[in-house]
């Protein structure tokens, strides 16, 4: 087991589908880190691929200037979802009460997870099903920053250091038999901590882990 069952328990307990019922129509990191995420899109994506952006909202930060064969959506709450103009489809699922997903095997070029990892409960059973669903080669990409809803948070996200959620993620890349070993890009706020908390622009720590589901072996 990647985690023992205390590490994944949250402060609150109450039901993640109420407590996403209402739509939140702000970004939840500074412009820094979304521009730092965008362009690792532009840079690490394909144009016309097939996207999955899993835990979306009303925007997916993908880039302007690149277009897609299909962008399918998934998140909590429809009304943040139907208001994303990338998404050419979507689907609102609790991962946390139902881990698989409804989409089939090998149909994604890629996997997108901004800012969300933090609240899964399952991550093992997640993983493996971004693994399931995205095409040989395919790559998954999964961004974060320090900001959190500290009450949905995970215990072993909320009470360890940036480090400790950089190696939790990679560990949850390697759960899953078949992905390459992930890649980190980091780039840290010089800010100072308290500064940071404020939200001033550029305060936001930018982690992004990145991994591909490998080619399979060749039969002799």
């Amino acid at each position: 087991m990647l985690l023992p069952p205390d590490q994944r328990t949250k402060l609150d307990e109450s039901s993640d589908t109420a407590f996403y019922d209402a739509p939140r129509f702000v970004t939840h990191v500074d412009d820094s880190f979304i521009q730092q995420l965008t362009n690792l899109y532009r840079d690490r994506l394909s144009p016309q691929s097939r996207i999955f952006d899993m835990m979306s909202s009303w925007v997916s930060h993908l880039p302007k200037d690149m277009a897609f064969e299909w962008v399918e959506g998934h998140g909590m709450n429809a009304e943040e979802l139907a208001k994303n103009p990338r998404l050419d489809h979507y689907f609102v699922q609790n991962l946390n009460e139902n881990p698989t997903l409804p989409l089939d095997d090998q149909s994604f070029d890629a996997v997108l997870n901004t800012v969300s990892v933090q609240y899964l409960q399952q991550p093992e059973a997640v993983f493996g099903e971004i693994y399931r669903i995205l095409k040989p080669g395919g790559i998954a990409i999964v961004s974060f920053s320090n900001r959190m809803f500290y009450q949905k948070a995970i215990a072993a996200w909320r009470d360890g250091s940036e480090t400790r959620r950089v190696n939790l993620v990679k560990s949850y890349f390697g759960s899953v038999p078949g992905f390459s070993t992930p890649e980190v890009v980091a780039h840290t706020s010089s800010l100072p901590a308290i500064l940071q908390m404020l939200g001033l622009p550029g305060g936001d720590p930018f982690y992004a882990v990145i991994a591909e589901r490998m080619e399979p072996l060749a039969q002799p």
